[in-house]
């Protein structure tokens, strides 16, 4: 199957930039131009939208749902915590997330206690002594240790000066983003199977259905 077959079910939109009257927009509007048909005929449901301005900069966008773990992978590898200690806490938080036995161990312990659910919203306003009920502490023991070191490590990693982490969440959105300054029709059609590989990485658009139910939300008791 031909790439651009694919581009519907890793990418919610697709969206190009450029300035008609600039030389340097000349490649990304021709490629456009030339695929737009072929791209629209194999991904009918997905909007191939191009934006064009004065002095606008040849670009290509889209949309990824980067996760946790991509945050704290992509801060590690480009160094953006400035003290090992807080590069210490990502990886060992990292280490939490890719760990499905202890994942596992925490969606089981939260259930723990029948009737009763820790991560029920507003909890904490409405019932914030709860963790002080001997038969609710007693069950969810050990959902309380799991739930502590989790938040204790992700304070760490988020305590930085300067605004560390919040720069770094930024500067990894700019990754739905490559410029195409003065690109050629070649370097257009790579950018975007770029972009395409890190929806196949980020975003499924097309969920598996799960084969049971494994977990159960009560609805609402005043219905």
């Amino acid at each position: 199957m031909s790439w651009k077959a694919s581009l519907s079910r890793h990418l919610p939109v697709i969206r190009f930039f450029g300035c008609p009257k600039s030389p340097a927009s000349r490649g990304i509007i021709a490629w456009y131009s030339k695929n737009y048909e072929e791209l629209k005929m194999l991904n009918p449901t997905l909007p191939l939208l191009l934006r064009c301005s004065d002095n606008a900069m040849p670009a290509i966008t889209t949309e990824l749902s980067f996760t946790t773990s991509h945050l704290l992978t992509y801060m590690l590898q480009t160094d953006k915590f400035a003290s090992p200690e807080r590069a210490a806490a990502a990886a060992k938080f990292l280490g939490y997330l890719r760990d499905p036995a202890l994942a596992k161990e925490y969606r089981a312990e939260r259930w723990n206690s029948p009737g009763f659910d820790p991560m029920r919203p507003f909890l904490d306003e409405e019932r914030p002594d709860w963790k002080r009920d001997p038969k609710i502490g007693a069950d969810l023991k050990r959902y309380v240790e799991i739930q502590e070191e989790l938040d204790d490590t992700w304070r760490e990693v988020t305590s930085g000066p300067d605004e560390e982490f919040e720069r770094g969440e930024n500067a990894l959105l700019m990754c739905q983003r490559v410029d195409l300054w003065c690109a050629g029709e070649g370097e257009v059609e790579a950018a975007l199977k770029h972009l395409l590989n890190l929806g196949r990485e980020c975003n499924d658009l097309v969920s598996d259905v799960p084969e049971y139910v494994e977990e159960f939300y009560p609805g609402a008791s005043d219905l």
